[in-house]
């Protein structure tokens, strides 16, 4: 299930959705307050509990997802995993959002009921109870001072007609009636025609400063005709009522009472009012409430998200920073040492665990480090010894895989270029070899192909406990010098046995055709014929004589600075002037310096390999068709150690023991001695160089010659090498 939720994207679902249901339920509760009905009424407590937490669901998720990318883009910036950060994020959002909606529900209903009780009916009936009653006792107590007023008035008008006003009896009278109706003052006002007040007598047994005036608006009621006008002040009762209205004597009374006794009507006037005022915003402060329940859960979420962030951060850092001190040191930094967490706590300990570790694995590694060390310089000095061995040295496994072969072995069994690859068998490389090993043998002469050269080598044989080691040398150029010398010493004497005859030879035959050539009469034209064949064939034998006689003692090259471009074009030159018959081509590459090298030996060896080309061409134009022409190529470039002469020919190819063509004596032509090839073959060895042959690409032979730059240098390097 977490690998098919991660494929499908399961959390980006859960976004959309959360989004999506936030929308709705915000949609939803705004057309519930806005459904057109009386704003003043509470909505139903289900309902507002629904809509509040529908809506704070999906709130408390969106913030959950939002913490998770947080998490996760956190976790990609330290370069670890995002699994830790997610985990407890979770946690925390969970042990914040369960609990946290629980209590929104709980409070909600609580508020619901509460505000429903508050609100309802027969609160609001109770209320108007007290507040009756609260204004009927009040307006009870106006009246009653009113009418006390009106029958202390009709008194004090029955006393004054037996009494004057500033009589003690009159002041007794007044007195009484203050006592006895519980008034507190008692003043009778005159008022004259310019409405002046003045109050002749004043009743006050409490001895409070009054101010006994009757206001204007009060006048003006009482002149309508009201008998009495009461009012409240603070905490005391006023009321005013005519005595006389034609002489304008009228009798002010006040009843003192306590605050509560008179402000009860009011306060009760207000409470009302303010129970109304806040009826019509019972619906205003619903939502308020839901509102705040809403913001304040979703804070708290939003303040265990961030804390889990911080607290994720705290906890897995270090952990991050172990994986990345483990990466390194992966790497090879064994030294690295954590300087973070190192307390009692279980990532102290594991920093701990891994400094040790670490500690551990450096003074093993040097330890190691100094023991490779020594194996490598041993190694070194193993490789140097077979490294100056001119012999070649392979060693074996038991089942004949190549374990090691030294620089020597790997120019004699490869092109020089290649390299061998370590467990290739023995019989793959050198067949020749690993037969000589089935047979047991300790040592022996063993023919071997190298890209068409054939080696002859001396190979020698021995095992250890773990294989075999092979020794061998190549003993093909030590063949061919023995090989080369004796055939120089053979013809060296036949030059010496042949020579002294063919001039005595010459010069009989020479005299016999001058002196008898006359006296012959019977066929004197075969006479001549004899004589100049004899002649002829004496020619040929010293020309033989001669190639034998520079075979035998080649001259030693003098060698001067010479272009060897501008040699090389005078034999082509020559060959192009005997031979027009053929296409002759020349290529050089720029700035090809001098050399040292013998004009005369250097032009010779051209000169010999142009003509075997040239006889090479004549051959193939006998079989080749009337179409066939011959066409001889001539390059010339420099590698900066050595001058190369390349001379391709179109004509029959090589012969099929192509490795004997510089033998003396080996030549496939009728009349060849087949020394040209040895002659010129030996003339590029005094010059430091070699010759090689290949197949011509579309059939004939390339003959590439290397001269070196400095051919004394080059034999000397050579001769301290093979000193070494």
């Amino acid at each position: 299930m977490q690998v098919a939720a991660r494929r499908a994207n399961f959390f980006a679902v859960i976004e959309v959705l959360s989004i999506v249901a936030f929308l709705a339920m915000t949609t939803a509760t705004w057309v519930a307050l806005n459904n057109g009905g009386d704003r003043r009424e509470l909505l139903p407590s289900n309902l507002t509990a629904s809509l509040l937490v529908g809506t704070l669901v999906p709130a408390m998720a969106i913030l959950v997802l939002l913490g998770r990318r947080m998490a996760l883009r956190r976790a990609a910036d330290t370069g670890g995993t995002s699994s830790m950060h997610v985990r407890l994020v979770f946690i925390f959002s969970l042990i914040s959002a369960v609990p946290t909606l629980l209590v929104v529900v709980f409070a909600s209903w609580l508020f619901q009921s509460g505000v429903e009780f508050w609100f309802s009916d027969s609160s609001r009936g109770l209320l108007e109870n007290a507040n009756k009653l609260a204004r009927g006792y009040y307006e009870q107590t106006l009246r009653d001072v009113g009418y006390e007023s009106v029958a202390m008035a009709q008194d004090s008008r029955d006393a004054l007609t037996a009494y004057p006003v500033a009589s003690r009896e009159f002041q007794a009278f007044l007195g009484d009636q203050v006592l006895r109706r519980n008034l507190s003052v008692a003043a009778l006002i005159q008022i004259d025609g310019k409405g002046n007040q003045r109050t002749p007598i004043v009743v006050n047994p409490d001895g409070e400063a009054e101010n006994n005036r009757i206001g204007q608006d009060v006048l003006a009621r009482l002149d309508k005709g009201e008998p009495y006008v009461v009012n409240a002040k603070d905490n005391r009762i006023v009321a005013a009522t005519p005595i006389e209205r034609s002489s304008g004597v009228y009798l002010l009374v006040i009843r003192s009472s306590d605050l509560l006794s008179l402000s009860q009507g009011e306060r009760a006037e207000n409470i009302v009012q303010a129970y109304e005022v806040l009826t019509s915003r019972a619906r205003v402060l619903q939502l308020r409430f839901n509102v705040a329940l809403f913001v304040a859960s979703l804070a708290l979420v939003g303040l265990a998200v961030w804390f889990a962030l911080r607290f994720a951060d705290r906890q897995v850092a270090p952990l991050y920073e172990l994986v990345d001190a483990a990466r390194r040191v992966g790497a090879g930094n064994y030294s690295l040492r954590i300087e973070g967490r190192t307390g009692a706590d279980e990532i102290g300990l594991l920093n701990r665990a891994f400094n040790r570790m670490t500690g551990q694995i450096e003074k093993q590694t040097q330890a190691l480090l100094g023991a490779n060390r020594q194996l490598h310089e041993r190694r070194l000095f193993i490789e140097a010894v077979l490294e100056s061995v001119t012999s070649g040295i392979i060693s074996l496994d038991g089942e004949g895989r190549i374990l090691l072969m030294n620089s020597t072995a790997q120019k004699l069994l490869t092109d020089r270029s290649g390299e061998v690859p370590e467990g290739m068998a023995i019989a793959e490389l050198a067949p020749a070899i690993a037969a000589l090993l089935e047979k047991g043998s300790a040592d022996g002469i063993v023919q071997y192909n190298r890209g068409g050269d054939l080696l002859t080598l001396a190979v020698k044989t021995s095992r250890d406990a773990t294989g075999f080691v092979i020794t061998f040398e190549d003993i093909t150029r030590q063949l061919l010098d023995q090989r080369t010398a004796a055939w120089s010493d053979v013809a060296r004497r036949i030059a010496h046995e042949i020579k002294n005859p063919l001039t005595p030879i010459q010069l009989a035959t020479e005299r016999l055709s001058r002196r008898y050539r006359k006296q012959i009469t019977d066929n004197p034209e075969l006479f001549e014929d004899l004589t100049r064949t004899i002649i002829r064939q004496v020619g040929d034998l010293r020309k033989m004589v001669d190639e034998f006689s520079s075979f035998a003692r080649l001259p030693k090259p003098v060698f001067r600075a010479e272009d060897p471009v501008a040699l090389t074009r005078q034999a082509l030159f020559l060959q192009e002037v005997a031979r027009p018959d053929i296409d002759f081509s020349f290529s050089s590459q720029r700035h090809i310096g001098m050399i040292d090298c013998d004009r005369h030996q250097f032009g010779q060896a051209m000169t010999n390999v142009l003509k075997n080309a040239v006889e090479a061409t004549e051959a193939k134009a006998k079989d080749g068709g009337e179409d066939y022409r011959g066409a001889i190529k001539v390059e010339v470039a420099d590698d900066e150690r050595s001058i190369l002469v390349r001379i391709t020919d179109n004509g029959i190819g090589l012969p099929q023991d192509r490795e004997r063509i510089i033998e003396p004596y080996v030549t496939t032509r009728e009349k060849g001695t087949g020394l040209g090839l040895a002659i010129v073959n030996k003339i590029i060895e005094e010059h430091g160089g070699e010759m090689t042959f290949t197949p011509a690409q579309g059939g004939g032979t390339t003959v590439t010659m290397r001269f070196a730059h400095d051919p004394l240098a080059h034999e000397h390097g050579r001769k301290a090498e093979a000193v070494h």
